[in-house]
């Protein structure tokens, strides 16, 4: 005799919603088990054996189902027949369902029951035919609902991060599209809420009784950047080295993949479209530290990837008023100049500690000076034009040479030195110039001009070693002249 397995379903959650045939198969059954307790029908099936614990030993859903799976074939095979409940309709969104169909080993019988969708349709109110539906798990919705805009019911939003992985998907959301949370349909804690889709994840704790409807989305959901936030997730849970990184860990990598951005920038050939595959490269690298500090965040249970897209959205809607609002700024130097009053007016009062909040210490100097005295400029304290700034070199260049000649102690100089680049980093702004890029494109031509040395010295047979002062300035000047 061939191995049985019946298969029954406990409905939606109500106990009124659960069949009078499923019912007489649980009493009948000598051999019972169900695939978790976690329903709120679950206490009219007794004495049965629960999976509820295989959730716990693996970190993979597919591998959860499979575990039931094999479990439940090899109690079939030893009791030749089974009966085993599932919530809901064994059909709909059962993944054990169809591993056990799929095998050969045992036959099944699946008994009809009443699924979670007959109450979202009363719900809602709705034909879901007419209406044109699609169902989609909110396990794979960037996948599944990729090219969709609506309607759509999402189901199996059982956890946060499944509605922010959700909310993510839709990269080009204005944040007012309407959304439906459902939450224990049929029961007598039901909550229909009616929201945004930038509150999808704010307004309810859910659990597995929770679904959302989303009549329509003005664009189509596109699915790369849930797929990565899917991604670091993944690889947080999973990876040993991802699992031990933490954000003060991971700064290096976030300053190295940020200059690596920069020399694929230097890179850009714009008549050699190949030029471009280093560049997305080097961008993505940068994008997935962003997300890597996020997923941290996230499992910390602080913030996700989603308030960071929020955050910097609104910031910059804020500070375009030109664009979303109605100031006017018909120049570049007009944006500039909203800009730094709009931050001037989000710092509030200003206070000791406050004027120079935001400021990165950490920045790297040439950076962080042009910052402070950008700052301080705010506050009217700056040389009227570039001759004040170039003066002040001159006055410092002076009191260090004093300061060598005089033979002060070693970090005084260094002081005397940093007051020299200050003020050649206050000329540089002045003159509308970056100073790290102009420090930079030195130091680029610098390192062109002496591989250049280099090899002419080769050309002559020279060892560059030893080579007197007047034979490298020659060199020097040879190569300047071709270069």
């Amino acid at each position: 005799m061939t191995a049985h397995i019946k298969i029954v379903g406990l409905g939606p959650g109500s106990d009124d919603a659960i069949t009078t045939q499923t019912l007489r198969e649980i009493e009948n059954s000598t051999h019972c088990f169900i695939r978790t307790t976690r329903h709120p029908s679950a206490h009219l099936v007794r004495d049965a054996t629960s999976f509820d614990a295989e959730y716990e030993k693996h970190d993979k859903f597919e591998d959860v189902y499979q575990a039931i799976a094999n479990k439940l074939i090899s109690a079939a095979v030893q009791h030749q027949e089974i009966l085993y409940v599932v919530p809901g309709s064994p059909l709909v969104l059962e993944h054990t369902v169809q591993l056990l169909l799929q095998n050969k080993a045992v036959t099944t019988t699946v008994m009809p029951a009443m699924s979670f969708l007959d109450v979202v349709w009363s719900a809602l109110q709705i034909d879901p035919v007419d209406a044109g539906v699609r169902m989609i798990d909110g396990h794979r919705f960037a996948e599944l609902a990729a090219g969709q805009t609506g309607p759509l019911l999402v189901a199996q939003c059982h956890a946060n991060w499944v509605m922010s992985n959700i909310k993510l998907a839709h990269e080009s959301a204005s944040g007012d599209e309407p959304v439906v949370i459902l939450h224990h349909l049929g029961l007598g804690d039901q909550k229909i809420v009616h929201t945004t889709w930038q509150n999808l994840d704010r307004e309810i704790e859910p659990d597995h009784l929770t679904s959302i409807y989303i009549p329509k989305l003005a664009e189509p959901i596109a699915g790369e950047m849930a797929k990565l936030h899917t991604l670091a997730r993944t690889l947080r849970e999973q990876c040993p080295w991802d699992e031990k990184q933490t954000h003060d860990s991971l700064v290096r990598y976030l300053i190295e993949e940020t200059y690596e951005v920069v020399d694929a920038i230097s890179a850009l050939d714009p008549d050699d479209q190949s030029t471009d595959e280093k560049f997305i490269e080097e961008l993505g690298d940068l994008l997935y530290q962003v997300e890597f500090h996020a997923t941290i965040a996230e499992q910390q249970g602080r913030f996700s990837i989603a308030d960071v897209a929020r955050s910097i959205h609104d910031k910059l809607v804020r500070r375009h008023p030109h664009v979303f609002g109605d100031v006017h700024a018909e120049t570049a130097d007009a944006v500039v100049t909203n800009w730094d009053a709009i931050k001037q007016q989000e710092r509030g009062e200003v206070t000791e500690k406050s004027v120079f909040d935001g400021v990165a210490s950490s920045s790297p100097s040439l950076m962080y000076s042009t910052k402070l005295q950008k700052r301080a400029a705010e506050f009217g304290f700056d040389w009227p034009d570039s001759k004040g700034a170039s003066d002040k070199i001159t006055e410092e260049l002076g009191e260090l040479r004093k300061a060598v000649e005089s033979k002060q102690d070693a970090n005084e100089i260094a002081l005397e030195l940093g007051d020299v680049l200050f003020s050649v980093v206050n000329l540089s702004r002045h003159l509308g110039i970056d100073a790290e890029t102009a420090l930079r494109s030195a130091a680029d031509k610098f390192r062109s001009r002496f591989q250049s040395v280099v090899a002419l010295a080769e050309q002559r047979k020279l060892d560059l070693a030893k080579c007197s002062l007047a034979q490298l300035d020659e060199l020097w000047e040879t190569v300047k002249q071709n270069h």
